[in-house]
């Protein structure tokens, strides 16, 4: 097209350029929509109540009070049942799998972690059961806030909490924290700061540390050992909160599998066995942890690569210790019992019992003789209850002394009114969230509800009337009757348990339905807009005469298709990668068949084919969250490969390649860019920025592999100046092209050479960046990202040249759709994948230690979708320009 030409195009298609861009701006508005209307059907939610547990609504109940004498003074008095204990030391070991507690023995192939905390099974083992080890199961989502958040106020969290996991708001629920603080319970805090974020006003003293630098495995854990030690000494604390960081940091940065996780683990056991005994020392008559409860709990599991926040088995199993320091626990009855006894590594027998995060507050609060926060859903679990409430002396229910009962007896009464208590509060809480919420539940569920307690409580009037009459000669029905009454009120629990999770876990499917619908709307929009387009291309794009769709086209239209209704089945969304790369694949061979009877552009072809085996490969590798010990996976964060770490070729090619990649990504910036004629200085100057950048990464992964003596400026150079430089280059070379496209003059030869001028630009201000923080896979991606762009364009060339006659509109739908493909390949080769375990939180601390919301959350972004979205996104012109 000649100047002149162009220029006529520019001034009689300004006011259908303005056109398109209102249509643009409609479109991106329906699109918006959509997604709202759609994510507020999907993102679940559930109507938070600000009402509060107090002592005085036992008036209330049906239950019996707990006797006022007796009790001790001031702090120990209760409201809603009899104190169990004094005092509560509660350690929170952040991400404890199940298998770092329990013993090997108790799973099918022993592992290197495992057994590593021995003092906990020491203590679980002595005669007399005083301690014991459960299996602690979350419910999802598990990442910290979301699990804390359930712990304290006996709820159920959704999924849309997720988004409140860097910026913690704090908890206007009740919660078992407030209910403490209310009843004269003074607590301490140590370790991770999300707690005074989620309570900001409840503790008595609190020594918080920074939570989210990944990287740091020892300023939370030295911070807690530091203080948690002269408190076991104090007197002026009634529950005492530690929470460790340091397994969950490890898993994060070097996965389960690791030197650095086992070293933690030991660490562990030496802090516990001197916690131990400190409270043992103690724990004599008129001792000061005489009538103690130490807790050592995980909030969530982790995966074998460290990650957490779904549902997984090792993600939402967790493991809860309890050891009472009164060392006479009370015997339960054997249909109460579910432990699992097994002979550990030292013969010793072990049992092992499971629990529920939901009954955490409903247990502690009745341990503490505090109300129940108001909005829990939980059950005072049976056998922590008994275990840390054996040594009671006292029969609430027994008017008149001298009656001869039985140990299981006397702990069933304490443990029925404890339930009658549990199960009260759990109906009056449901009765009030469903007339308040706008999705409470509905009336056949509320009929449910309500017929069940009232078999339940019409049991209890039965059971409450025995248990006053009962005497010496006729209490041999008492005990079956408590069973029986412990039953309904388990099944009444249970039943709330069961619709709580089905009505905060089941999809809206009216407003989702509604914002699926105006998606098709945007897409018949997005038909029409296309067809405009068309006409304004065709009076300076070249058209034959009949309309063609070419085969090609046909299955790119077919591949849109086959992804779109792959979402409608949830095993193709479990496998969306390796659909991708199959679909991929199959256009690479239809390209590659065509190539090679027209007899033009094999090698683009062959090339192009050659490489989505590799990107599957990495797919493959990226979502197997299996972590393998070698120096390989140190250099690939997410790509793991089974390789002998005495085999040194391996070793020494998993550290050459990425630098390879680095030097060949430079060569084709300089031969494009710097060298081409048509450039203009300021995209030069852009371009060098981006070499400078390639060398400084070099630099440092040179200085992480100990070429250089490590020093403290060497340290600091490759963890935090050369990071920070590159992000100043970055948006250095962003500034430069804004500045440019706003005042800069076109100088080029024609609009594709400008276009490719300025794509070529966006790349190389971007891509350093996400190089960087993708790690050392990243020169590797982004080179097979290269490749098969190029490949990608050289064959749309191909097509174009067999049909002749094409419409504009079809003719970039082949390309297009293997763009598309490509990006989606991209995300799951680099190691991501769509759920909230994979995100890497790591990427987020490249270049710095401490937390700021809005630069972790900016580079977490681009490491997520750097490969997948910004450069695909940046570098689709690139299509119609070549």
């Amino acid at each position: 097209m000649s100047k002149s030409g162009e220029f006529s195009w520019k001034s009689e298609n300004l006011g259908k350029r303005r056109w398109a861009f209102v249509v643009f701006l409609g479109i991106l508005i329906l699109h918006g929509l959509a997604i709202l209307v759609f994510t507020r059907g999907f993102l679940l939610t559930r109507t938070e109540l600000s009402q509060y547990s107090h002592c005085s609504d036992i008036q209330q109940s049906p239950c019996f009070s707990p006797p006022q004498e007796d009790q001790m003074v001031n702090h120990s008095k209760g409201c809603w049942t009899k104190p169990a204990v004094d005092r509560i030391v509660i350690i929170v070991l952040d991400a404890l799998r199940y298998d770092f507690v329990a013993p090997s023995t108790f799973f099918d192939e022993k592992k290197p972690w495992m057994d590593r905390l021995q003092v906990l099974h020491k203590l679980a083992s002595q005669p007399g059961s005083f301690a014991k080890i459960f299996k602690a199961i979350a419910d999802p989502p598990t990442t910290s806030l979301q699990r804390l958040k359930g712990l304290t106020t006996g709820g159920l969290p959704t999924f849309i909490d997720v988004g409140n996991s860097f910026g913690a708001p704090a908890i206007i629920e009740d919660n078992l924290i407030y209910q403490m603080a209310k009843n004269g319970k003074r607590v301490v805090l140590m370790g991770d700061d999300t707690w005074v974020q989620l309570f900001p006003q409840h503790f008595n003293i609190s020594h918080p540390f920074p939570s989210f630098n990944v990287k740091d495995l020892d300023t939370v854990d030295n911070g807690c050992v530091e203080h948690l030690f002269p408190y076991l000494y104090q007197e002026d604390w009634d529950v005492l909160i530690a929470h460790f960081l340091g397994v969950d940091h490890a898993g994060h940065i070097f996965g389960v599998d690791s030197t650095e996780m086992i070293e933690k683990l030991e660490q562990y056991n030496g802090i516990l066995e001197k916690v131990v005994d400190v409270l043992e020392s103690q724990s004599g008559p008129g001792g000061l942890h005489e009538n103690t409860l130490l807790l050592v709990m995980g909030d969530h599991g982790q995966t074998i690569n460290g990650d957490h926040g779904g549902g997984a088995p090792e993600e939402v199993e967790t493991s809860l210790f309890a050891m009472s320091l009164q060392k006479n626990p009370s015997s339960l009855p054997s249909d109460t019992d579910s432990s699992s006894c097994r002979l550990d590594t030292e013969k010793r027998k072990i049992c092992t019992s499971s629990i529920e995060q939901l009954d955490f507050a409903a247990t502690v609060s009745a341990l503490l003789g505090i109300p129940y926060p108001f909005g829990s859903i939980g059950r005072v679990n049976p056998e922590l209850y008994a275990l840390a409430a054996g040594t009671w002396n006292l029969d609430i229910f027994t008017p008149e002394s001298g009656i001869n009962l039985s140990g299981s007896e006397r702990w069933m009464q304490n443990y029925v009114n404890v339930l009658c208590m549990n199960t009260w509060q759990v109906k009056r809480y449901i009765d009030v969230y469903s007339a308040s919420s706008v999705i409470g539940f509905s009336d056949k569920d509320m009929s449910h509800v309500s017929d069940l307690y009232a078999q339940a409580h019409d049991n209890w009037l039965h059971t409450k009337e025995a248990v006053l009459n009962c005497k010496s000669e006729s209490c041999s029905t008492l005990l079956p009757q408590l069973k029986k009454q412990v039953e309904a009120y388990s099944n009444f629990l249970s039943s709330i348990t069961a619709l709580a999770r089905s009505k905060w876990t089941e999809f809206n499917l009216k407003m989702m339905g509604t914002g699926l619908c105006i998606l098709v709307l945007s897409l018949f929009v997005h038909i029409f807009t296309i067809k405009k387009l068309d006409k304004l291309c065709s009076c300076y794009l070249p058209r034959g005469g009949d309309f063609v769709v070419s085969f090609e086209a046909i299955f790119a239209y077919a591949a849109v298709l086959i992804r779109s209704f792959s979402f409608l089945s949830n095993s193709f969304i479990l496998e969306e990668g390796k659909t991708a790369s199959f679909l991929l694949a199959t256009a690479g061979m239809l390209q590659l068949r065509h190539a090679i009877v027209k007899k033009k552009m094999f090698l683009e072809g062959l090339l192009f084919v050659l490489v989505v085996p590799l990107l599957r490969f990495g797919i493959e590798l990226g979502q197997s969250k299996q972590a393998v010990n070698s120096l390989f996976l140190k250099s690939f964060a997410s790509w793991t490969v089974s390789v002998d770490n005495g085999t040194n070729l391996w070793i020494y090619v998993a550290d050459i390649l990425p630098f390879l990649a680095l030097v060949i990504l430079a060569y084709i910036l300089y031969y494009k860019s710097i060298t081409h004629s048509s450039c203009r200085g300021i995209f030069k100057l852009v371009a060098v920025g981006t070499i400078f950048a390639s060398s400084l990464i070099a630099l440092a992964w040179a200085l992480d592999d100990n070429l250089f003596s490590p020093s403290t400026v060497i340290v600091d150079i490759k963890a935090y100046w050369i990071p920070r430089i590159i992000y100043v280059i970055g948006l250095l070379q962003l500034f430069l092209l804004a500045i440019s496209q706003l005042f800069g003059k076109e100088k080029t030869s024609g609009w594709e050479e400008d276009t490719i001028v300025k794509a070529t630009a966006m790349l190389s201000a971007w891509s350093s960046t996400i190089i960087i923080l993708s790690g050392k896979q990243g020169p590797l991606v982004a080179l097979a990202a290269v490749i098969q762009g190029w490949c990608v364009i050289r064959l749309m060339t191909l097509e174009r040249a067999k049909n002749d006659h094409y419409d504009s509109s079809t003719s970039y739908s082949s390309p297009v759709a293997k763009w598309s493909l490509l990006a989606v390949c991209l995300f799951f080769c680099t190691g991501h994948w769509c759920a909230f375990d994979g995100l890497r939180y790591a990427s987020a601390f490249v270049g710095f230690d401490e937390f700021n919301l809005i630069r972790q959350a900016a580079l977490l972004t681009i490491d997520t979708f750097g490969f997948s979205h910004i450069l695909p996104v940046m570098g689709l012109p690139l299509i119609v320009a070549c």
